[in-house]
């Protein structure tokens, strides 16, 4: 057996890990260092180009009718544009311009969860099947906002009030 492997046969991770990783790197609160941001900018180039033709293929299939068809295209222009930027000059120049390339792909793998039906727990990034579930908001990685969505009932956190 050959020990090198042609990058055919390299397989890209699922969309719910390059979502974590993604997040990960819009969660970090210091700056990494240069060679991990380049890393980084990589993979993400990387989950991209594996993300766009897979959303472009499920909004295919679906209603022209369909609201998640017709936003989708919208984030992948947004995703190619990201991807077609250079690098940054000096560090913190190129962390944004990475955590711009975690954001496209943090919602296109919310496009293929919508294009596909399946629905994310916000708070373990497990799939929601048949299980019970309640309705969520979280502040969203990037601190630009709310991120509503559905959450296991058994992950709901419990909201403790004074007095009980």
């Amino acid at each position: 057996m050959n020990a090198t492997r042609s990058e055919t046969e390299v397989r890209a991770p699922g969309v719910t890990a390059m979502r974590a990783q993604a997040s990960w790197f819009l969660d970090q609160r210091t700056l990494p260092r240069h060679q991990a941001t380049q890393l980084m900018g990589k993979d993400l180039r990387e989950f991209l180009e594996h993300l766009i033709p897979q959303i472009e293929q499920l909004a295919a299939k679906r209603s022209k009718d369909d609201v998640p068809t017709n936003v989708a295209p919208a984030s992948i222009t947004e995703a190619k544009r990201r991807m077609a930027e250079p690098e940054a000059a000096g560090l913190v120049g190129e962390v944004e311009r990475v955590k711009l390339l975690a954001r496209s792909v943090v919602s296109l793998c919310d496009h293929h969860d919508a294009l596909t039906g399946i629905t994310i727990c916000l708070l373990c990034d497990h799939v929601i099947g048949d299980e019970a579930w309640v309705p969520f908001q979280r502040t969203c990685p990037s601190g630009t906002g709310l991120k509503s969505g559905r959450v296991h009932e058994r992950c709901a956190p419990t909201v403790r009030r004074p007095g009980r």
